[in-house]
C-alpha cells in the first residue's frame, strides 16, 4: 500500500518504520525543521547535544521504547538521579521506599497508610474500576487528608488546574504503576533518536519530509501539501493522521458533525518552558526533579537536566527546566522571556540566593497541545482509529489512555496503528 503520515513524532516515526519493514510504501510529512513532535529540540552554538525543549526521560520499564533504541541502534544511558519535593520551604528526597520512611512530616500511621494506598497502586494491574472515580475524591479517603493534602494535591493543581476536580483515578494509578527510580535517556537526546528513526526509515525505502505541512486533506485520501513554500497534492491507499485531534479537525473540515462533538468534548493542555542557562548547579543537591508542593508557588516542577545528564554534553552548561502545563489562553504563553523570570525570580532565589551570578542566558518554549486531561471515565471518550472516512484513521496522544503521555506510548501507538492498517 501507498501510505502518506502526517506528523514526524514518534508515533508517526514509529508507524513508517513498521510499514516500511512490511514493504509499504510510506512517506510522512513533519511541518517543522525538525522531527520528534512534543520530544524535538534545539541546539545552541557550543553544545555537543541538543536538548528537548520540554524534559523527557524513559522510564527503566518503557520496554517499547527502549526495544526499538536497541533495534535501530540508539544507545541509551540508565543512571538513577535524584527526586525531591518542595514542601513549607524546604526540600525532601522523595524517590525510594527509605527516603518516603524518613519523611519528617508524617507520622508513622500516616505513612503506612499512605504507603499501603501506594502499593497497592503499584501492584493493581486493574485499571478500568478505577476510570470512573475521580482521583481528587479518592486519594484522601484511601491515603489520608493530611498526606494527600501535603503532596499530592498541590501537584493535581499545578498541573490541572481549572480541571483539578475531573481527573480520572486511572491516571494516577498509570502514573503510580510506571514509576521507577532508574531513568533512560539516548544517547544525544531524543532528536537524534529520531533522526536514526528516519535512516532507519529510509533504508526501508520510506521517505520523510521536513518543512512539509499538510493544508488539508481532500475527498478523504487526498493530502493537499504545502512543502517548501510549493504547493502539492498527493493521492494515498490510507492516511495515517498523528497530529492533535483539534489539528486533524482543521484540515479535514468537512468532518461529521457527531465526530467534530467526540473531537471538541477532548480537553488538553499547553506546555511552557523556561530553560536557565548556568555556569554552575541550581539545586546543589544534586536533585533532577523537583516536584513544587506549595500552592502559593508560581513554580510546578524545576528540573535540573544536568544533574541527570554530564553538563560537558552542553560546554559545561548546567541545564533548568521551569516547567507549567497551562491552557493555551494563558497567560505565560503571550508573556515575554523577561517578564517570566522576573515572576518566578523571587521563587527561584529560595531554593539558590545566588543563581543569577550564574546565569549565562536563557529561553523559552511554548507547546500548545501536550497534556490530555483525563478525566472521570476517559476509556469511554477514546477515538478510535477508524475515522469517518474509510482510508484515514488517527492516531494521536489523546488515545493513548490510560497512560499518560511520553515517548514510549508514542512509539507503542505507532506500533499499533501500523498492525491495525496491515492488517486491515
Amino acid at each position: 500500500m501507498k501510505i502518506g503520515i502526517i506528523g514526524g513524532g514518534f508515533t508517526g516515526l514509529s508507524a513508517a518504520y513498521e510499514l516500511s519493514k512490511l514493504g509499504h510504501a510510506v512517506k510522512v510529512y513533519e511541518k517543522n525543521p525538525q522531527l520528534g513532535g512534543l520530544a524535538s529540540g534545539y541546539k545552541q552554538k557550543d553544545w555537543s547535544w541538543p536538548l528537548e525543549y520540554s524534559y523527557h526521560h524513559f522510564f527503566a520499564n518503557d520496554s517499547i521504547g527502549l526495544k526499538l533504541a536497541k533495534e535501530i541502534d540508539q544507545k541509551v544511558i540508565i543512571k538513577r538521579p535524584k527526586t525531591s519535593v518542595l514542601i513549607n520551604g524546604k526540600m525532601y528526597q522523595l524517590d525510594s521506599i527509605s527516603s518516603f520512611l524518613k519523611l519528617p512530616l508524617l507520622n508513622p500511621f500516616e505513612k503506612i497508610r499512605m504507603g499501603l494506598t501506594l502499593g497497592f497502586l503499584k501492584l493493581n494491574i486493574f485499571w478500568k474500576p478505577l476510570d470512573k472515580y475521580k482521583a481528587e475524591e479518592v486519594l484522601p479517603k484511601l491515603m489520608g487528608k493530611k498526606g494527600f493534602q501535603l503532596i499530592w494535591h498541590p501537584l493535581f493543581v499545578a498541573k490541572f488546574g481549572q480541571f483539578v476536580n475531573e481527573v480520572s483515578l486511572a491516571w494516577f494509578w498509570a502514573r503510580i504503576k510506571k514509576r521507577t527510580s532508574s531513568l533512560v535517556y539516548p544517547e544525544k537526546g531524543y532528536l537524534s533518536f529520531a533522526e536514526n528513526l528516519k535512516k532507519a526509515i529510509e533504508k526501508n525505502g520510506g521517505k520523510v519530509y521536513l518543512n512539509a505541512e499538510v493544508k488539508q486533506i481532500k475527498s478523504g485520501d487526498v493530502l493537499e501539501i504545502k512543502k517548501e513554500n510549493k504547493e502539492s497534492e498527493e493521492k494515498f491507499d490510507k492516511v495515517i493522521v498523528t497530529v492533535p485531534s483539534s489539528i486533524f479537525e482543521t484540515i479535514c473540515s468537512d468532518l461529521p458533525k457527531l465526530y467534530k462533538e467526540k473531537i471538541e468534548s477532548l480537553k488538553s493542555l499547553g506546555a511552557t518552558n523556561l530553560i536557565l542557562r548556568l555556569k554552575d548547579r541550581f539545586l546543589e543537591d544534586g536533585t533532577y526533579w523537583l516536584n513544587v508542593c506549595e500552592q502559593d508557588s508560581p513554580l510546578m516542577a524545576v528540573v535540573e537536566h544536568t544533574n541527570f545528564m554530564d553538563s560537558k554534553n552542553y560546554n559545561n552548561e548546567h541545564l533548568v527546566y521551569i516547567g507549567h502545563y497551562v491552557p493555551i489562553n494563558h497567560r505565560f504563553f503571550s508573556e515575554k522571556k523577561e517578564d517570566l523570570l522576573k515572576e518566578f525570580d523571587p521563587y527561584l532565589k529560595k531554593l539558590n540566593k545566588d543563581y543569577k551570578k550564574n546565569l549565562i542566558d536563557y529561553d523559552f518554549f511554548r507547546v500548545p497541545f501536550a497534556q490530555p486531561i483525563m478525566t472521570v471515565e476517559y476509556s469511554k471518550k477514546i477515538l478510535p482509529f477508524k475515522t469517518p472516512y474509510a482510508n484515514i484513521f488517527l492516531a494521536n496522544m489523546d488515545q493513548i489512555f490510560p497512560w499518560d503521555r511520553g515517548v514510549n506510548y508514542a512509539i507503542e501507538l505507532g506500533q499499533k496503528i501500523a498492525a491495525y492498517l496491515n492488517k486491515n
